[in-house]
């Protein structure tokens, strides 16, 4: 795939690119320049759709004294 920069130093990408990377309009994109001259484009921006799942419920709810104990332990190991 092929984008023409132009005089203003913008890009369009094609959009079959758009469309496999799931990009809409108002999306943020990350390029990051590797020591070999490689370029990586990644999105930044995701539907907060993706992320249900991800943590697990926890099987009994916390209270406030139990989470600020877990905070202090953790920091204490940093």
């Amino acid at each position: 795939m092929l984008a023409k920069l132009t005089s203003k130093g913008q890009l369009t990408l094609p959009k079959a690119l758009r469309e496999r990377l799931h990009l809409r309009e108002g999306d943020r994109v990350e390029f990051v320049v590797h020591d070999d001259g490689g370029v990586e484009l990644i999105p930044v921006t995701s539907p907060i759709s993706k992320l249900k799942g991800m943590v697990k419920k926890p099987a009994r709810a916390r209270t406030l004294e139990e989470i600020e104990a877990a905070i202090k332990r953790s920091a204490a190991d940093l």
